[in-house]
């Protein structure tokens, strides 16, 4: 069941946006050669917690740590740990803070230092392809035209659109209805409402989509070892457009 929030509501829900955006801003700014993503997660988590709210992911289904933190051609839920960042790496953070009942969720990834022009050339379309869903969430519109417009930008680059993990509902739950995929058909799907609040979050593969999860059970790779990028931001639909809660 699809949740449609009150003007008050999505204003309420900005603190635990607003929270995990510095959070997401913190862990950015700590990427760099010789740091430990295992260091990267205490502070994020400290960080969080100082400010009355509970990492949204830490204990989530198991999940053990406060990010999580993947590296090169690890997409997501990587776990964080003793491997050290390296100089080229590129860092995808994805974190969320529960605070006052709510939930905010984003990511972003990072370079350590500086990065091949490949590597440059995903993070940049990557980051893209979710500026162009977000302006596709017009209310209206439907959840498939969100899909399709980050899906097209992605393979007119030559990337590919992870199509195993998928956007969602994000509120007074991590996960809520509606399922938000990264690829889709223009006019299909929930039709976007005033007062939905939602996650989009394109990862884009540097080759093929097709994944892999290593045996930790949680960190999911490039089944080509090609690289791999994340961004997500959580949007509210309003009568005037897409709002971005988690843009500091």
């Amino acid at each position: 069941m699809i949740t449609l929030r009150s003007a008050k509501e999505i204003s309420d829900m900005k603190a635990a946006c607003k929270l995990s955006a510095e959070a997401l801003a913190l862990a950015g700014s700590l990427v760099a050669p010789g740091v430990t993503t295992r260091e990267i997660d205490a502070k994020v988590k400290k960080f969080i917690t100082s400010h009355g709210a509970k990492p949204s992911f830490l204990g989530y289904g198991g999940f053990p740590g406060s990010a999580c933190i993947s590296i090169n051609d690890q997409i997501i839920h990587g776990i964080p740990g003793d491997r050290v960042i390296e100089e080229g790496d590129i860092v995808s953070v994805d974190v969320g803070a529960f605070y006052k009942g709510y939930h905010g969720d984003n990511a972003a990834t990072f370079g350590a230092g500086k990065v091949s022009p490949a590597a440059q050339k995903l993070m940049d379309a990557t980051r893209e392809s979710l500026l162009a869903g977000i302006e596709a969430a017009q209310p209206g519109n439907r959840i498939g035209d969100i899909g399709h417009a980050v899906e097209t930008y992605v393979t007119e680059r030559g990337f590919s659109v992870v199509r195993d993990f998928i956007g969602h509902g994000v509120g007074h739950e991590l996960h809520e209805d509606p399922e938000v995929p990264n690829y889709g058909r223009a006019g299909h799907g929930p039709r976007l409402t005033p007062g939905m609040t939602i996650a989009i979050e394109p990862m884009v593969n540097e080759f093929g989509s097709q994944v892999e999860i290593l045996k930790d059970g949680w960190t999911v790779i490039t089944k080509d070892g090609g690289l791999s990028a994340h961004f997500e931001h959580t949007i509210a639909i309003t009568a005037s457009g897409p709002v971005i809660l988690t843009a500091l």
